[in-house]
């Protein structure tokens, strides 16, 4: 409740409530730790227990949920009997909207108000596609990596719609923080979903576009690398053939010798087929000096090269590297 503690009336006290015999929690006759409920959380829960297992569907007892959730909003078994309450009631859902809100703002994490709210706005459909975005970004301005509310955000996507405006908002997020992994994963969702966009084929070669811009301004953002990978969706040879992504891992690799990221695409490019040009000898070659990699390269080929830089640059994965270089094809360049 908002008030204070000191304001709150007991139900023992409240006349609406005579007629309820409360119900204790039962810990059993030895319990080994018996938590220390305060007072005013046991007896609401006593309450709620009575209500619950006569099943009463009435306005006191939505009153009672609510005070219930207030003080404990991850108990499921609350949430759960309010919908069955709020359904046998006809309650307006607007209403619920607001009161979900209230809850969430203060308790954003929480999975319980996040399924509660995707069921209220089921039961609203499509006219709350937009109250659900735009709340969603008013709770996303707060934490713009929360989970649950991303999820939720994805679902009204696709269960209500309102994808007009979803790419822009990502962008305007993207050029906050670059680095959000969550928006880079919204963003890949939108090409891969939205009903306006014709599809990831249809959106391919802008996307890489930006993706290379995005990773040439810090290659040591692993986001949109991952990202690139998943335009090609799992098509292999498509990604050997386009020459923006080994161009782009050779001009990172200019720079930034020991960049992870590049030579783990590289790596791959390589194992799917991917003949390097001459201009790629003297990039590996600074690669290896750059990692103090003393190995024989008399007749090391590139693909065994770059797993003997990455067991020395990226150590926490060392024996994957390791494993990489032992499975490596003897036809891989």
């Amino acid at each position: 409740m908002d008030s204070d503690e000191d304001e709150r009336i007991p139900f023992s006290r409240r006349p609406e409530w005579s007629d309820v015999t409360p119900v204790p929690q039962d810990d059993g006759p030895n319990p080994v730790v018996s938590i220390a409920y305060k007072d005013d959380f046991r007896e609401t829960m006593d309450y709620f227990r009575a209500v619950y297992l006569s099943d009463e569907r009435s306005p006191r007892a939505l009153q009672l949920t609510t005070e219930t959730i207030e003080m404990n909003p991850g108990n499921y078994t609350v949430w759960h009997f309010r919908r069955l309450v709020l359904e046998a009631l006809n309650t307006d859902l607007h209403d619920e909207m607001d009161f979900v809100a209230h809850v969430a703002e203060r308790n954003p994490k929480n999975y319980q108000i996040w399924h509660h709210r995707r069921w209220v706005a089921e039961k609203l459909g499509t006219e709350a596609a937009s109250l659900e975005l735009q709340f969603t970004k008013k709770i996303l301005a707060l934490d713009s990596k929360n989970y649950h509310v991303w999820s939720h955000r994805l679902w009204v996507l696709e269960t209500l719609g309102g994808w007009e405006d979803e790419l822009e908002y990502c962008e305007k997020l993207l050029e906050d923080d670059i680095f959000n992994n969550s928006v880079w994963n919204q963003r890949y969702f939108i090409m891969t979903h939205s009903p306006l966009l014709g599809g990831l084929q249809a959106v391919r070669e802008s996307e890489v576009s930006f993706t290379v811009k995005a990773i040439m301004s810090n290659p040591a953002n692993e986001s949109p690398w991952r990202y690139l990978r998943g335009l090609y969706k799992g098509d292999h040879k498509l990604l050997v053939r386009d020459s923006q992504v080994s161009s782009l891992c050779l001009e990172v690799l200019k720079t930034n010798p020991n960049c992870v990221f590049a030579l783990g695409l590289l790596l791959d490019l390589l194992c799917y087929g991917f003949k390097p040009s001459g201009e790629f000898t003297s990039v590996i070659e600074s690669v290896r000096h750059s990692a103090s990699d003393t190995s024989d390269t008399s007749d090391v080929k590139f693909a065994n090269t770059i797993c003997s830089v990455l067991e020395r640059v990226d150590p926490i994965r060392a024996n994957y590297w390791a494993w990489r270089k032992s499975k490596l094809h003897p036809e891989v360049y």
